[in-house]
């Protein structure tokens, strides 16, 4: 079965992950897959080594970038002349712009090829996932409108299954913003490769001397993209009023990643005058190995679809605390105690407010908590296993492009 997997851009993060791993696992099932990808914009890190480590070489399109463009019709014309020279089976696109992109080249190879007859569509099966969404927090309100018009109308028109990645996410798109009609929709969790992120007294003792901590300090971690959706001012924020709120639990916070903010962020840990308690790790290939010297994980986005580096965290042993965004909410589960400013779930500790002094009373409560960070540890760590392999990942995504071939 021929597969035209298309993504905006292979920068750091789950998406490019997650199109990797299926371009490569789906193989041995019997599926030739292309991955076309765009180019990955100045201030983003780029994710091609991790494409080749698992032996996928993408085409890329150097026209197809995040933003509105008039190049975006020389990325859909390219795109369309990929569909005539690999005459795929299914074109399967990741992320709002190779959506747009892959999704309308689509549309003109079924239904405006030369040669093909009118009401008789050449047989292309076209699949959606959506990672997150960009219908709030990150555009002003009308580009928003124009993005979710555009979801809409290609929903309609122009998809044959609209995957998302939680429950949760489903409710927001489907539910909350009108997109697609409800049967056209699939659950579909991420997946990724669990063994490496084990945790073993060595790879935590490894992690903490390289962030320079001891083992009376309490580390506090962050994994991503140095952007303006991630948030990371309110953990800094936080990070502040932890460190004065209770000096003797010996804060430490370890920021792994890189971005356009990077310089930004280091200047507000010096205004906040928490540079002492703060690392920039930059960007590393090794974040399996650093997640075992966490004691905790924080994630503060403003949005999100289901965060691969929250998944990743659980998977590592580690205690979060998390907005309650997006996919976020089907992580943490179910709350067990509310409180004011945070709630205990069932795997993890949930913010619902942007207020760093709220994002700071849930980190101290699961630094002081002993028992909590054990419970909703071994809860995620179970509830990971259960639900997020790389195995089970390939095999729903399998089911669905047979059920999808073979029905008329």
């Amino acid at each position: 079965m021929k597969i035209l997997r298309i993504i905006a851009r292979l920068n750091v993060g789950g998406p490019a992950r997650h199109v990797v791993w299926l371009t490569d696992r789906l193989t041995p099932l019997g599926y030739d897959t292309t991955l076309i990808a765009g180019t990955v914009p100045d201030g983003e890190e780029d994710m091609a080594y991790f494409a080749a480590e698992n032996g996928v070489e993408p085409m890329y399109l150097r026209e197809m970038s995040r933003e509105l463009s008039a190049k975006d019709a020389v990325s859909i014309f390219k795109v369309f002349r990929a569909f005539r020279r690999e005459q795929p089976n299914i074109v399967h696109t990741h992320t709002a712009k190779a959506g747009t992109v892959g999704r309308i080249a689509a549309f003109a190879y079924k239904w405006l090829t030369l040669g093909t007859v009118i009401g008789k569509p050449r047989k292309l099966k076209v699949v959606h996932t959506f990672h997150g969404h960009v219908f709030h927090s990150y555009y002003g309100n009308l580009k928003t409108r124009i993005f979710l018009t555009i979801e809409r109308v290609l929903a309609a028109v122009a998809t044959d299954r609209i995957v998302v990645i939680s429950e949760q996410q489903l409710d927001e798109i489907n539910g909350r913003f009108g997109v697609g009609r409800r049967e056209k929709f699939a659950v579909v969790p991420l997946g990724m490769e669990l063994e490496p992120f084990a945790a073993s007294v060595e790879k935590r003792r490894s992690a903490r001397a390289e962030f320079n901590a001891t083992d009376d300090q309490f580390v506090v971690g962050f994994s991503g993209r140095l952007t303006e959706i991630k948030d990371i001012p309110l953990l800094l924020s936080a990070a502040k009023i932890c460190v004065e709120a209770e000096p003797e639990m010996n804060f430490r916070f370890i920021i792994i990643g890189d971005g356009s903010l990077r310089t930004e962020l280091e200047s507000l840990a010096d205004t906040l005058e928490i540079s002492n308690y703060v690392v920039f790790l930059g960007s590393r290939s090794d974040v399996a190995n650093l997640l075992s010297g966490l004691d905790a994980f924080g994630l503060t986005s403003k949005n999100e679809g289901t965060p691969l580096s929250l998944i990743e965290a659980m998977a590592a042993g580690v205690p979060s605390v998390a907005t309650r965004v997006g996919g976020v909410r089907d992580l943490l589960g179910a709350s067990l105690e509310s409180n004011s400013g945070y709630e205990v779930c069932e795997r993890g500790v949930a913010i619902d407010s942007r207020k760093p002094e709220d994002f700071a009373i849930g980190l101290l409560y699961l630094a002081k908590n002993k028992r909590i960070q054990e419970r909703v540890k071994n809860e995620a760590l179970a509830f990971v296993r259960e639900r997020y392999s790389i195995d089970r990942l390939v095999s729903d995504i399998d089911g669905m492009y047979r059920e999808l071939t073979t029905r008329p």
